[in-house]
């Protein structure tokens, strides 16, 4: 029988920390009403502290995934970490992860494709699950984007926030899990959104670091045009080539950027609010955690045979579709017992 790679299960963490649009309208020059209009955010989450790094998220958000499922950490097989702000340049956050989670069998790695990137990592996990090589693989999306954001440049600062998600790819052979994937990327984009300093191109020095080359540089028009065009465009492709219409589909699951970017992508795919997943008013662009923190905060709510269409955009450029059906029914939530 044929073998789909169901997710079976999802963490999650924020930190604690609420940075407030009313706090930001006193670092910069904005406001609550600007902001909310043009973003949809009201609020994001900062990791704060020393010493304290992407994995701190991750770790977290993996520990309550295995708590939640039942799940051994010696029984992974493979842990993918999507990040953009690795706690170092290496080893990779994944490393960094396994080690304190203790899934001491598998083997991890990060993959960095900016936003889009726990959409590639979900995708790549699932390839490991249908070729029958693996059985259990973790698949975490994570950023400290606080960490590469100038708090002085009222365009970027308003838009990004810290969290992490993670889920379970599992077997399945009922045909429930990932069933359709449209990857993309154009290189072409780099100009227009990325760090100027950093890699390898242009290593830290007093110099860079006196210039803010550190944080983001984003030509916010293009980026925006960009990512309404192409987030919609594969979100549309994905239902055509499998059919689905509006009815179809339970749930949009959006890379939380921009609130009109979603906006723009539920019409193009022809669904109604009452069937996005919407939680930037909460967390801002959490970079990889979007996506997995939307499942989570949606969990509840998601029955098996649901059928999803996962969307992102991102750095790079990169974008894609991903179609899955839900492969479980509502569990009890343990904060209510």
């Amino acid at each position: 029988m044929k073998i789909t790679a169901a997710i079976t299960g999802v963490g999650a963490y924020v930190p604690d920390y609420v940075l407030t649009n009313q706090e930001l309208e006193k670092l910069v020059d904005t406001t609550d009403e600007w902001i909310t209009t043009r973003t949809g955010i009201k609020e994001r989450r900062i990791l704060k502290g020393e010493n304290q790094g992407t994995s701190v998220m991750a770790i977290k958000a993996v520990e309550q995934l295995l708590a939640k499922t039942g799940t051994r950490a010696e029984d992974i097989d493979l842990l993918i970490c999507a990040t953009t702000t690795p706690d170092l340049v290496f080893p990779a956050t994944a490393n960094i992860v396994s080690a304190a989670v203790g899934t001491t069998k598998a083997f991890s790695y990060d993959v960095q494709a900016a936003c889009s990137g726990f959409l590639f990592s979900l995708a790549t996990g699932a390839q490991f699950i249908q070729s029958g090589i693996y059985k259990k693989v973790v698949v975490v999306g994570a950023d400290k984007m606080s960490s590469i954001i100038d708090y002085t440049d009222r365009a970027n600062c308003i838009i990004f926030g810290d969290g992490a998600g993670a889920v379970l790819l599992e077997p399945n052979t009922e045909g429930y899990g990932l069933l359709d994937q449209v990857l993309r990327s154009d290189g072409r984009g780099e100009q227009h959104l990325h760090q100027k300093a950093g890699g390898s191109r242009r290593p830290p020095t007093a110099e860079t670091v006196a210039n803010r080359e550190h944080y983001v540089y984003q030509e916010g028009a293009t980026v925006f045009k960009f990512a309404v065009t192409n987030m919609a465009d594969v979100a549309a492709q994905v239902m055509e080539r499998n059919q689905l219409s509006k009815e179809d589909v339970a749930w949009l699951v959006p890379h939380q950027a921009n609130k009109r970017i979603i906006d723009a992508t539920a019409n193009r795919m022809g669904v109604g609010p009452e069937k996005v997943m919407l939680n930037i008013h909460r967390y801002g662009n959490t970079t990889n955690g979007t996506i997995p923190l939307c499942l989570a905060d949606y969990e509840q709510q998601l029955h098996k045979g649901d059928n999803l269409v996962l969307a992102a955009f991102g750095g790079g450029f990169t974008w894609g579709s991903i179609y899955l059906k839900w492969a479980y029914d509502p569990k009890p939530d343990p904060q209510d017992a």
